[in-house]
């Protein structure tokens, strides 16, 4: 199946390009405040009764988070993929190469440095506000899900992340002519692939949501602090690690320890943080309203 002519740019404001992937980022962002509002705002799921944070509270957080994400997500991708980045800051050539690290629109977001980046700003906020860090991670924990859904879609119409090599017949060759005039050859070559930034959209965005949605709205696991939070650690760390078996390995990652792939080993730690989490939450009794 031949790869569709997506732009990844979907409008030009004068000299300014609007990018599919910043939407994607955008619609995260919007739309997770929304959903973070609206649990807070909903009583009945909280006990004693309440949110560990809401109104301006809550729009405070975002900021932080948002801050968290992008500069947690460029500094990982940095230090997990491309160490160079560091380096060219005392090294590069030119101004272009030493600032290869802050220029976010050529790409290169890890999504382990952005939940990095997530979780010190929820516990330096959690600090400064004195609320449980465990309760404030469960309100934002089923958010992250929406912004991963829209991104693995932003991943799929840059017609990069691409899969592996298949005989599936839904397999697509990520080669087309705008993807050919950018680099001047295909960096996927010619041979149909996983489209796994689909997979990912499906497992890791729509399941994870809809588990984590039951978790919250039908078994009210917001009275078992950091339930929720461990749900979603041990959920993505087993999709993103089941997923890394059809995905390509990143360049010059190829051929880790024990055949695991990056995506894999820093998906371990979230999978052992998340069940240890649960076990805890469902050791201890429910938070009864007072």
């Amino acid at each position: 199946m031949p790869f569709p002519e997506f732009d990844p740019v979907l409008i030009h404001l004068g000299p300014l390009p609007i990018r599919w992937y910043a939407l994607a980022y955008v619609a995260g962002i919007v739309l997770g405040w929304w959903y973070a509002s609206r649990l807070a705002k909903t009583e009945r799921l909280w006990a004693p009764g309440r949110s560990p944070v809401g109104g301006q509270q809550l729009d405070d957080l975002v900021l932080w988070i948002t801050l968290g994400v992008i500069l947690g997500g460029r500094f990982g991708y940095a230090l997990f993929y491309k160490p160079a980045m560091f380096a060219q800051l005392f090294t590069g050539d030119s101004w272009g190469e030493r600032l290869e690290l802050l220029q976010l629109w050529t790409g290169g977001m890890s999504f382990h440095g952005g939940f990095l980046g997530v979780v010190i700003a929820i516990a330096l906020y959690a600090r400064r506000q004195k609320v449980n860090p465990l309760s404030l991670g469960d309100l934002i924990a089923p958010v992250a899900p929406l912004g991963l859904f829209f991104g693995r879609i932003a991943n799929f119409i840059n017609g990069e992340l691409w899969g592996r090599e298949t005989t599936v017949p839904w397999a697509i060759r990520f080669c087309n002519e705008r993807i050919q005039q950018m680099y001047g050859f295909c960096p996927a070559g010619n041979e149909p692939r996983h489209p796994s930034q689909l997979y990912e959209a499906g497992l890791e965005g729509l399941l994870l949501f809809i588990v984590l949605s039951l978790a919250i709205w039908k078994w009210r696991m917001f009275k078992r602090p950091g339930f929720v939070t461990g749900l979603f650690l041990l959920g993505y760390g087993v999709c993103r690690a089941a997923l890394e078996n059809v995905r390509q390995p990143d360049a010059g990652l190829e051929n880790l320890p024990l055949g695991l792939t990056m995506g894999m080993i820093l998906s371990i730690p979230m999978m052992l943080v998340g069940a240890w989490l649960i076990w805890r939450a469902l050791k201890k009794p429910a938070v009864t309203e007072a």
